[in-house]
Order: structure tokens, then C-alpha cells, then sequence
């Protein structure tokens, strides 16, 4: 939880994050191997991205801010489409990403905590989650909400020179039958 979680707010992302959302992601793409991205991306860019992520649905973008709302983007999870085939409808992909100043503060916790109440009322039976290695801060958050390594893939992508191993795991977002 965060050091002072009634200074942060989570709520659904609006058009007037895209700017602190983009830089964010951006620093990820520049600077790890965490997305495989490689070029960074234009507020422009990253619009559509933001419109498959409404208010609601399966498909969500939430963005934790400090000060109680009125302070800076300290970060952002989403759920997105897994696969686009239609029978994978059920299932969303899971991301979280900080700003370098908030991690390890337990905003990607509150984050994952809103995501995932939020899910609870949607027609999602499973979330995936996939991270590149090394990234013990992503296991163990993905831990901390039951997720499961359901395998990896063995040096799936390249960036900055070498290949790089991506881990999946599973979580089951229905409640086990009596």
C-alpha cells in the first residue's frame, strides 16, 4: 500500500493523462526491456491506445495520481484484448507501469487491487500477464495476486543487443465452484 494511500486516487484514464501516460510508457521503452517496444511513442500515438480502454468493460486503464487527484500520474494498469480471435474474448492480457518515482511505494498494488474489483463484475474468466526477465518487481506483484508461471519463452525478443526471456503467468479471475 502506498506510504500514504488517501494521497492517492485511482480512476479511470482520461484524454488529459495521455501526456504523463505516454511519458511513463516511454521511459519503459527507452531506458528496460519490460515492453518490446523500441521507438517511443507520440501523444498522438498513444491515443487509440487510450480509446480501447473506456470507463468500462473488461478493457480498462486505470491511473493512480498523488495528492489526493490533483498531483502528478504516479502510474497506470490496464486489462486489454489477450488475442484478437473472438473465443479469446474472456480473457485480458494485465499491465501495470510506474512512474520512476513511485515504484516500490505500492501503487502498482492499489493499482492491481481497483483493476481486478473492477474485472469482478466483467465476463473475464482469465488474466494473463507477461514479463520480460529479469523482473522480480512484476513476479512478485503478479504473485502477491495469484498468479501463476504457466511457462516461458526462451529469448522471444531483442532489444538493446541481446535477446531476452519472457514469462507468462495465469491468474483464474473466477470465484472456485462449491
Amino acid at each position: 500500500m502506498p506510504r500514504d494511500a488517501t494521497e492517492v486516487q485511482v480512476r479511470a484514464g482520461t484524454r488529459e493523462d495521455l501526456t504523463a501516460l505516454t511519458d511513463i510508457y516511454n521511459h519503459y521503452v527507452r531506458e528496460t526491456a519490460i515492453t518490446f517496444d523500441t521507438v517511443p511513442f507520440t501523444v498522438g500515438e498513444r491515443a487509440a491506445w487510450l480509446r480501447a480502454h473506456p470507463e468500462d468493460g473488461p478493457h480498462r486503464l486505470l491511473v493512480a495520481r498523488g495528492a489526493g487527484g490533483a498531483g502528478p500520474v504516479l502510474g497506470y494498469a490496464t486489462s486489454s484484448a489477450f488475442r484478437p480471435k473472438a473465443a479469446y474474448s474472456t480473457s485480458v492480457e494485465v499491465s501495470a507501469y510506474l512512474a520512476p518515482e513511485a515504484a516500490g511505494r505500492g501503487v502498482g498494488t492499489l493499482l492491481y487491487e481497483r483493476l481486478f474489483a473492477a474485472l469482478a463484475a466483467e465476463d473475464v474468466h482469465r488474466a494473463y500477464a507477461g514479463i520480460a526477465l529479469p523482473n522480480e518487481p512484476s513476479v512478485r506483484l503478479h504473485a502477491r495476486f495469484g498468479f501463476r508461471h504457466v511457462g516461458t519463452y526462451g529469448e522471444v525478443g531483442r532489444k538493446f543487443g541481446r535477446y531476452w526471456d519472457v514469462a507468462w503467468y495465469e491468474k483464474d479471475l473466477r470465484p472456485a465452484r462449491a
